[in-house]
C-alpha cells in the first residue's frame, strides 16, 4: 500500500493489515497511530491486534480513536501528544488516511499558515478546504 507522507516524519494511510505494518517497518517507519475507533468496520483489527502487529516488527504505537466528521480539540490534544511521544517517521492511519491528516493540520495550526496546511495535505491527495474556518480558528 502506498503510504502518503504530510511531513518527513509523519505520513498518512488507509487501514493497515498485517503485510502493511511489516513494509512499514521495511521503510524505515518507527511507530504506528492508529486513528479508528475499535468496531468502526466489520473485520477490522482491534489497536491491541495492531499495536502488537507493530511491536513484532520493533515500532512503537498510539491509539488515538476519532470518529469521522466528529473530531474534538480533546482529540487534537492526543494527536500532538502521541506525535511528540512517538519516535519518527510515524505512520498514521484510518478508513481512508483523511482523518489523521485532519489530525494532522489541527495540530499545526497556528504553527503554519492555514494555507500551507491545505496545500501540504492536498499534495498527499486529501482536500481539508472544509476545515478552512477551524484552521484559522486555532
Amino acid at each position: 500500500m502506498p503510504f502518503k507522507a504530510i511531513t518527513p516524519t509523519l505520513s498518512v494511510s488507509a487501514q493497515l493489515t498485517e503485510a502493511d505494518v511489516a513494509q512499514a517497518a521495511r521503510e524505515g517507519f518507527r511507530a504506528i497511530i492508529d486513528n479508528r475507533p475499535d468496531g468502526e468496520e466489520s473485520g477490522q483489527p482491534t489497536a491491541a491486534e495492531m499495536r502488537a502487529m507493530a511491536a513484532s516488527h520493533g515500532m512503537s504505537f498510539a491509539h488515538v480513536p476519532t470518529l469521522g466528521g466528529a473530531v474534538t480539540d480533546e482529540h487534537v490534544a492526543q494527536m500532538a501528544e502521541a506525535v511528540a511521544r512517538l519516535n519518527g517517521p510515524i505512520l498514521a492511519y484510518c478508513r481512508s488516511g483523511m482523518r489523521s491528516a485532519t489530525l494532522w493540520a489541527l495540530t499545526q495550526a497556528g504553527a503554519q499558515s492555514t494555507d500551507s496546511l491545505i496545500a501540504t495535505a492536498a499534495d498527499a491527495g486529501y482536500d481539508l478546504s472544509a476545515l478552512r474556518a477551524r484552521l484559522d480558528a486555532r
